[in-house]
């Protein structure tokens, strides 16, 4: 058995909430976690820069991004494809 060089990358599914810049996208990730101590269930949300090369998504749809090796400073994932469109 052979070890191969591929690492293992993140994807995520979120809706875009800014295609105000160019070749980028700000996508909004939430997460619905249960609360160690308490139980309560609650929301945590988290945004990505992600890489757009061809500035084919808009506000609202939804998208899998994929963790990839840093772009800029603060854009470390590229959009893969849009699971549905706008709401």
């Amino acid at each position: 058995m052979t070890k191969t060089n591929t690492p293992i990358r993140r994807k995520i599914k979120g809706v875009v909430v800014s295609d105000k810049m160019d070749k980028t996208v700000v996508v909004r990730v939430d997460r619905y976690v249960k609360h160690p101590k308490y139980g309560k269930y609650y929301t945590i949300t988290k945004r990505y820069k992600a890489h757009d090369e061809n500035d084919a998504y808009k506000v609202g749809d939804v998208v899998i991004i994929e963790e990839s090796k840093p772009i800029s400073k603060d854009k470390t994932f590229i959009v893969l494809e849009k699971v549905a469109a706008r709401e």
